[in-house]
């Protein structure tokens, strides 16, 4: 089965005239843009450019070889193009299908969560216990302990204010503590003592 149908017509040989497109280079490039557009525009997808030999009658009974430039396009036949939209149909009615199926489902798991499980009995308290308790009765929550909670709710910045109150009231306290102290006396030479045999 063909997937494919395929167009082949010839390139343009002339620029066209736009607004801003000056050269003739740019005017042929014009050319070539409006005709793949127009193109793309009818479903063709551009596949190539060709230059391929064009044999063709010269007089009464001569023939010329001419080369002639060509653009070739395709897009999808018809019922190729039939047979890909109904397997896109058939791929979202299944999937469809899977989600209403997981909907049920759902919808009952979360109706049992909501539901109550006894109106009758009221609930019993959570029994607590500090974390890495010894004692800890089995099956109790562990909560965390005050040296815990404090270490959770410390975001880590560290505070400076207090520390550098401390500082100045350090230097303050050596400045007095540097004006009380009395010079030291000067040192006296000492004197040996004499003894009766030294004359």
């Amino acid at each position: 089965m063909q997937a494919y149908e395929y167009k082949v017509i010839p390139a343009p040989q002339k620029g066209t005239k736009a607004k801003g497109v000056k050269t003739p280079e740019a005017r042929f490039a014009n050319s070539i843009d409006l005709l793949l557009n127009e193109m793309a525009a009818e479903g063709w997808e551009f596949q190539r450019a060709e230059l391929l030999p064009s044999e063709e009658r010269s007089g009464l009974t001569g023939s010329v070889t001419n080369w002639r430039n060509v653009l070739v396009f395709r897009r999808p036949t018809a019922e190729a193009r039939k047979t890909a939209a109904e397997a896109q149909t058939a791929q979202l009615t299944e999937l469809l299908q899977m989600m209403q199926a997981a909907q049920p489902a759902a919808a009952a798991q979360a109706d049992a969560d909501i539901a109550p499980t006894k109106a009758d009995t009221p609930a019993a308290p959570a029994i607590t216990a500090i974390a890495g308790d010894p004692e800890a009765p089995e099956g109790a929550i562990a909560v965390p302990g005050r040296g815990a909670r404090a270490m959770q709710s410390d975001d880590g910045v560290e505070e400076l204010s207090p520390v550098s109150g401390v500082t100045a009231a350090l230097k303050a306290r050596a400045s007095l503590a540097g004006d009380r102290k009395e010079p030291p006396a000067p040192a006296k030479p000492v004197q040996s003592p004499k003894t009766d045999n030294e004359g």
